[in-house]
């Protein structure tokens, strides 16, 4: 499968792009610093482009399979992802691409309790701002006319091991038997790309979780 990734210096879309190449895709990195990009493989290809601007996007899609996008936004400048949600569509769209798969933000998924997690009361409030960001950015995505998947991460999130062991759900947390949501990098990697290749979440939103 040939696959673009905007995002792939971040944490996370760094191990997308990784776990892509495992699997024998090809993949180019969408970036603004092609030297941004620390990593060389015989089936990655790296492209400049600016997720904000659509004539890039598209230049950067153009001719591919599928789009992942694994955009994060600077520290108070959150209401970029919903420029880059806009953007993502426009330039898919003067491309003819359909298919796009979005790596979000936990906030808004479901608590045991019924609450949105960022309404919970320990849900800490320098986060707010993004995560509202990603609820806005969602609603963007849903109200679009392209195959779409919206993966959200669970409460936590952070580099460990690639185990290929992990539970889906779809719009509450998933937790494990202490009551805990978590995920390492590298399998929250793994969710992805088998997403990418089966396709069960076509235009809605799931999430995972040990």
């Amino acid at each position: 499968m040939d696959i673009v990734v905007f995002g792939a210096t971040g944490t996370i879309g760094r191990a997308i792009v990784q776990e892509a190449l495992k699997r024998k895709h090809e993949v180019t990195a969408a970036v603004r610093n092609p030297a941004s990009l620390e990593l060389e493989h015989e089936r990655l290809h790296v492209t400049t482009a600016d997720i904000l601007d659509p004539a890039t996007v598209a230049e950067a899609v153009r001719g591919h399979e599928e789009v992942i996008s694994a955009f994060g936004p600077a520290a108070g400048r959150e209401n970029d992802l919903l420029r880059a949600a806009e953007s993502l569509l426009e330039g898919m769209q003067a491309a003819g691409l359909e298919r796009l798969l979005v790596i979000g933000g936990a906030g808004t998924l479901k608590t045991e309790s019924g609450e949105r997690l960022m309404d919970t009361p320990g849900f800490p409030g320098k986060f707010r701002p993004l995560a509202e960001a990603h609820g806005h950015a969602y609603e963007i995505y849903s109200a679009s006319s392209l195959d779409y998947t919206y993966l959200s991460p669970p409460a936590v999130i952070r580099p460990g091991r690639r185990t290929g062991q992990f539970r889906i759900g779809l719009d509450r947390l998933v937790v494990d038997e202490n009551g805990d949501s978590s995920i390492s990098v590298e399998d929250f990697a793994v969710a992805v790309i088998d997403e990418l290749e089966e396709g069960n979440f076509s235009r809605t939103r799931f999430t995972v979780g040990y």
